[in-house]
Parts: C-alpha cells; structure tokens; sequence
C-alpha cells in the first residue's frame, strides 16, 4: 500500500462518527481513571464487552481513547482528595495533592494535564517511528524466536513487578502461562485441562477473567476501605508557560523513561512513574521539595506514565506482545474485533498503526480541554460514598463479562478471577505477569513445539540462530541475576582481593 492510501485510511477513519467515539471514550477514561478503585485495565475491559456489536476500528478507536483518558485521569483525584485514581497516578499524588492542599489546585491539575499532553505526543511520536522498524524486524522472527520472546516477556514482567520478591512474579507469570493453555491444542487438537467441560475447548475467554481478576478485588477493597474522603478546594489561577517549560529537561528524561518501561512487557504506567519520579528526585537541584508540592515531581511522574502508552503500543502492534496490563486488555480487544497485530500487521493492516496514531493524537487533544472542565464535577463525584457506587461497578463487571457471548459460565468466570485476584492480592502477587502469562501461554506453547517439530526434536534451534541465542542468553542473565549468583561471585571476588591486599600488608 502506498502512502497516498495510507493516508487516505487514515482520513477514513476520522470522520465525525470516529472524532465523537474517540471524545466519548476520552471522556469515559477520565471518569473512570479518576474515580480511586476502578483502573484503567478494568475499564478497558468493561467497555470491550459493551463494545462487541461495534465495527471493529471504531471500538478500537474508543477504547485507546479510554485509556489515554484514564491515565491521565488518575491524577484528578490524585490532587482533589490525595488518593490516586490508578496506580499510574501514585507518584503524581506526592506532589498534587500537597499543592491543592496549599491553595494551587488548579495549577496542579493545569501542570498534570500538560504533563500528560507532553508525554503522550512523546510516546505517540515513538510509537509512530519504532512500530514499524520493530514490525520489519520481528518479520525475521522463526517459531523458536517468538516462544523465547514470550517467555522472557513473562519472566523480565515478573522481575521488575514483583517488587517484595520477583519469585512471586515468576509464579504468578508461570499461573499465567498455564491458564492460557486450558483448551484445544492448536497442533494437535487435544483437549487440555478441560476437565470435560465443552465450553473450555476453545480455551478460557480473556476479557471475563481480565474484569474479574481486576474488577471484583477492587469492589472488594474499596467497600472494606471506607473512609472520610478530605476534597480540596479549587482555586482560579492561572499557570504560565514558562512556569512548565522551565523544567523541559525533566520532561524529555521522564517521555524516554516512560516509553523505555513501556516497550517491556507487561511492566505499565505505574512502574515508568515511579522509576522517573525516583531519578528525577535524585538529580534535582532541590530534592527537599519532592512530596511537598514540587512542579518538578509532579511533571516527571504525569508525563512518564503517559509516554508509557506509546510505548506500551509500540510492542503490542509489531510483536503481538502488550507493553502494559491495559495494552493487554486492549490485545484482547483487538482480537476480539478481528485486528491480529503482530509482525504480519504491515501486510493485513498496512494503515492500522497510522490509524492508531491518529486516534491517540485526537484522544490527546480531547484531554487537553476535557480533564480541568472535569475538576469540578468531580470534585462532587469524588464524595459518592464507595458503598453506593462499587455494587454498581460489580453489577457492570458481571453485565459486562455476560454480553460478549452471553454465557452464564463467563459470569461465573468473572467471580472465580476475582477471587484469584483476592488471594493474589493478599500474598502480594503481582498481576501484571499472570495477565502477560494468559495472553502468551499459547505463544509460547505453539512456537516451542512448532520449532521441535521442525527441528526434528532437535533443541539446538534454540542456540544456533543469533536472535534465539541472545534471546537466551537474556534470560539466564535475568534468572542468575535475580537468584543472587552474580552477586555472590562479585561478594567472593571482592573478599578474595581483600585478603590477598591483607596478605600483601602482611
């Protein structure tokens, strides 16, 4: 296709039905993202059950409308009642709310929101440039490459998740890869793990288990957390320029940082958040101010966890791999509505990834004029009590989960996740590799017995091709490095030079 078509599809796909979805699900991911227990994961994956009578690019279109919409969203209640609407905002709260606390509400939420801006067109700009070059280098990709690439997808989203202890994260990536395998095996045909139920030979359906494991634990929580909700006031000031543009270096540090997390798979927003919040803190100038109201605290936070989508994108779109937890929800979108992304894309969908650009940018600017017209109001939504509006949330997540092919057993699924998502919780398992685990459970699965079959049983296809090696390597380098035996070798090096420096003073 050439570029005259290309932009042609693109035109198509921006007309007024396109520009009102786009603004109503921007519209959506800001309520939602702002409102503390229901994420911008769990949003995506309501709205894709409401969406399932939709053309395909449309639902598309409204659904990364949401999710820009509710990355940036998080930050609203972030500054008015200090509780961030989505892990993604937890960074921005250390500074938002202290600032509306001290009379500069509307200035915290005016920063934020060009925050966002900034690192949203940052992301959307690599995500326009990289998506491509990735794609044409994915298309030298064999079945042993895509099996060793999902599988350290997993591992690499386990590590850096699993904060407390990156085992957790293995065995919740690893759960994950096994509940992606229950059903018909693609070579073979055989029934795994069905336990004669024939409503499992198509393997389980992702969107109820995403709504559960994300929705139910969340309602949960929020009901049992009921507490007085301190909403700040809003002032009327306003924000120059230059009061942002001055810390134009943090930016650029923090849209590189977010789309860099974002690019691994299944790390998300709130890890790019914190990671740019921490640098930031540690080279600046005036480190004393961060968690007392430091512009410069709040931009590095807003404008990395938007960037993230981007990045979160890029991978998504070239490899069939989500960057992020609400990219994968969005996977399962894209499947759903019959777009297959991966190395194949540039051929099946030669536009699509200009498309999406298009898409995010006017998702971006409908932010850009939505999120402080939304201050306000939401500053009386935010004082709904948790125990009025979360039956709502689990009534929407059971009709959400039950309209996609009107199947009692998804209803069921979606309170079996959420108690899943309960005891993951409770032993400080991290989701994000599970979610990855589920996606590419058959990924890895298919391509690494797709590769023996071509090898004939030979695993040497594993090592003798130079991108299955590195990607090899890769992971023995991160499973070693997390078991502590590098440093166990650098601990004995270090005590075997100082006593031979004693031996020598001796």
């Amino acid at each position: 296709m050439g570029t005259e078509q290309i932009i042609a599809e693109v035109l198509r796909t921006l007309n007024l039905e396109f520009i009102a979805l786009i603004a109503v699900g921007t519209l959506i991911g800001l309520i939602v993202g702002a409102l503390p227990g229901l994420t911008t994961t769990m949003g995506i994956a309501l709205l894709t059950g409401i969406t399932f009578k939709f053309s395909g690019h449309s639902a598309i279109a409204l659904l990364m409308g949401l999710y820009v919409g509710g990355v940036s969203g998080g930050s609203l209640s972030g500054v008015l009642i200090g509780i961030p609407g989505t892990p993604a905002n937890a960074a921005a709260t250390l500074d938002g709310f202290p600032l509306a606390m001290a009379g500069k509400g509307a200035q915290a939420i005016t920063i934020s929101r060009t925050a966002s801006i900034i690192g949203t067109l940052f992301g959307i700009g690599c995500l326009a440039f990289f998506t491509p070059l990735l794609s044409n280098l994915a298309l030298k990709f064999t079945s042993a490459e895509f099996c060793l690439l999902g599988l350290f997808g997993v591992l690499i989203s386990g590590t850096l998740t699993g904060a407390d202890l990156p085992m957790k994260g293995w065995i919740a990536g690893i759960f994950g890869l096994a509940i992606g395998m229950i059903g018909m095996d693609e070579l073979t045909a055989w029934h795994r793990l069905t336990f004669g139920s024939p409503e499992l030979i198509g393997g389980v359906p992702f969107i109820p288990i995403m709504i559960g494991f994300f929705g139910i634990p969340q309602v949960i929580e929020a009901l049992m957390s009921e507490q007085d909700v301190l909403v700040a006031a809003l002032d009327k000031t306003k924000v120059k320029l230059k009061e942002i543009l001055v810390h134009w270096w943090t930016a650029l540090r923090a849209g590189l940082i977010g789309v860099g997390i974002g690019i691994i798979p299944g790390v998300g927003e709130d890890v790019a958040a914190w990671v740019s919040y921490g640098v930031a803190k540690k080279g600046s100038k005036h480190p004393e101010e961060y968690g007392k109201g430091s512009y410069e605290g709040l931009v590095a936070a807003e404008t990395a966890d938007n960037a993230c989508i981007g990045g979160a994108i890029i991978p998504l779109l070239s490899l069939g791999i989500p960057g992020s937890p609400p990219a994968a929800v969005l996977l399962g979108a894209f499947l759903i509505h019959g777009v297959r992304p991966g190395p194949m894309m540039s051929f099946e969908f030669p536009a699509f990834t200009y498309q999406a650009v298009s898409w995010l940018l006017v998702a971006t600017l409908f932010m850009r004029f939505m999120a402080l017209w939304l201050a306000r109001p939401m500053q009386k939504i935010l004082q709904i009590k948790n125990a009025i509006l979360m039956p709502i949330v689990a009534v929407l997540c059971a009709i959400g989960a039950f309209s996609l092919d009107i199947r009692f057993l998804d209803i069921v699924l979606v309170f079996f996740a959420g108690l899943i998502g309960l005891i993951f919780r409770k032993g400080k398992y991290p989701p994000a590799p599970l979610v990855l685990g589920i996606i590419l459970g058959p990924l890895v699965d298919t391509n690494f017995r797709r590769a023996l079959k071509a090898s004939g049983g030979d695993f040497s296809i594993f090592f003798t091709r130079p991108i299955a090696l590195a990607l090899v390597l890769a992971i023995v380098v991160l499973i070693l490095g997390q078991l502590g035996v590098f440093g166990a070798i650098r601990d004995k090096w270090r005590s075997r030079k100082q006593t031979e420096a004693q031996t020598t003073i001796s």
